[in-house]
């Protein structure tokens, strides 16, 4: 489905031209001449990008935005704002307004396509995170608030040092960041700094060095998995579109006339900080839900939800590598006894504690995932029978011989545990499944705690 752009212009011929090069550019298209008429297409077919006429003489530009922005819906819409005087007042007022750009005329039809290009990556990567977001907070993940902007890392490329001066003084006079001066032959050494720039502002002027020297650059540093998330401002010579429109069309975040005012540049930079932070918190929210839909929220280990599909690598592992692997199956002895007698609260400790010493009597590659209850599966790659035994006796013994800490006012305690192991070992004559190895290790358990608890049994397959 092409995107679609809402045309607003109350000059009729203007908007009939600005469709004509808008459905020639394969856009979905309206048009409106007012806000009423605005509304009413919003409502109708939700637009991706409009494309807004301020050059009226008698309109309130900031007035005007915020009354778009101020519809219902129409918050994530892109608004390239068009025909605006070639002021510093007028653009500014319009940036600040909410448009995510300005063009004045006369308007270079490539460099406004390329802009329209830009917007819809932008648009699309946001909606994506912000859809990821939402499922996160329907599963009960919820965001941590930015309670203040955080201060953000910028790196500035340039030869320049007259514009290297002002900017650093517009900035320093304006926003919390900490500015950097790169040159061309230093600035891919950046990829090495903690943090990494949020923002990488390139001077892209005939003054500066060749424009092919940056449009590489800016190549590179977005193919870079330390700087493909920063965002990108290009300076740009005021009598080159087609540059600018390169610019974008590679990936550029952003792009700036060299001639307009330092301010305006500080804006645009503030703009593309503040969605990359924004971006940084969906994608960290995103990480969080899921890390915490495969861990147990009581112990932090792994939980049953994470060990298949880690059963599953380890199980390709062995059939490459033709070593086998093991899965053991623990199980606190007279779990109950103690939460009846100590209470739940001291049942929970006494998990967590268990679960700190299985991980710290392990090898690294070893997973601990809790089952459920007091139930425990250790995966082991790339273990024999015989490592698989003397592992899950010196777990047994690290949990009987050190005393359990039940908390204030509550003695120390001393527990056992059972343990069933099962090896998928081909020397044994089959190389069990997955649900097939984990049965195997259950009935283990099983026969461990029928022999009496407090002991290690090995499946009998596997023996």
């Amino acid at each position: 489905m092409p995107a679609r752009i809402l045309i607003f212009d109350s000059i009729a011929t203007n908007r009939i031209l600005l469709k004509v090069k808008m459905i020639a550019a394969r856009f979905a298209v309206d048009a409106c001449a007012n806000l009423a008429e605005a509304e009413i297409a919003i409502a109708a077919h939700r637009p991706d990008i409009m494309l807004i006429n301020m050059a009226q003489a008698d309109a309130d530009q900031t007035a005007f935005c915020d009354r778009l922005r101020a519809v219902a819906d129409a918050a994530p819409i892109a608004i390239i704002a068009i025909g605006v005087p070639d002021t510093s007042y007028a653009r500014f007022a319009a940036l600040d307004a909410g448009a995510d750009d300005v063009m004045s005329h006369p308007i270079n039809d490539a460099l406004l396509l390329a802009r329209i290009r830009s917007l819809l990556r932008v648009r699309s990567i946001h909606q994506e995170l912000v859809s990821r977001d939402t499922i996160s907070r329907a599963l009960g993940f919820q965001e941590t608030p930015a309670l203040f902007e955080d201060a953000a890392q910028i790196a500035f490329v340039t030869s320049g040092p007259k514009r290297w001066a002002d900017l650093s003084a517009t900035f320093s006079g304006t926003m919390p960041h900490k500015v950097q001066l790169l040159d061309m032959a230093n600035v891919l050494n950046v990829v090495d700094l903690t943090p990494a720039p949020d923002l990488f502002i390139l001077d892209a002027t005939s003054g500066a060095l060749r424009q092919n020297d940056f449009s590489a650059l800016a190549s590179d540093l977005r193919s870079r998995s330390e700087t493909r998330l920063a965002k990108q401002l290009v300076v740009v010579d005021a009598d080159l579109p087609q540059v600018a429109a390169m610019f974008l069309d590679l990936g550029a975040d952003d792009v700036v006339q060299a001639d307009k005012d330092m301010r305006e540049m500080a804006l645009r930079a503030k703009a593309l900080i503040r969605r990359k932070h924004q971006n940084d918190r969906l994608r960290d929210t995103l990480r969080s839900g899921l890390h915490a839909a495969i861990t147990d929220p009581l112990t932090g280990l792994y939980n049953r939800r994470y060990v298949i599909p880690h059963l599953t690598r380890m199980a390709e592992d062995a059939d490459k590598s033709d070593r086998p692997f093991a899965v053991m199956m623990i199980d606190i002895d007279h779990f109950k006894v103690v939460n009846d007698s100590y209470g739940h609260a001291a049942g929970d400790r006494l998990l967590i504690q268990l679960a700190d010493r299985l991980c710290k009597n392990l090898r690294a590659v070893d997973m601990v995932a809790r089952m459920g209850g007091e139930e425990f599966l250790v995966a082991m790659p790339r273990t024999t029978i015989r490592q698989a035994k003397l592992a899950a006796d010196r777990l047994r013994r690290v949990v009987n011989n050190t005393v359990f800490d039940l908390g204030a006012g509550q003695e120390d305690i001393k527990v056992s545990v059972s343990v069933g192991v099962a090896v998928s070992d081909k020397a044994c004559g089959e190389t069990p499944g997955l649900e097939r190895i984990c049965d195997l290790a259950d009935k283990a358990l099983y026969a461990a705690k029928s022999a009496g608890r407090n002991q290690v049994a090995i499946s009998k397959s596997a023996a």
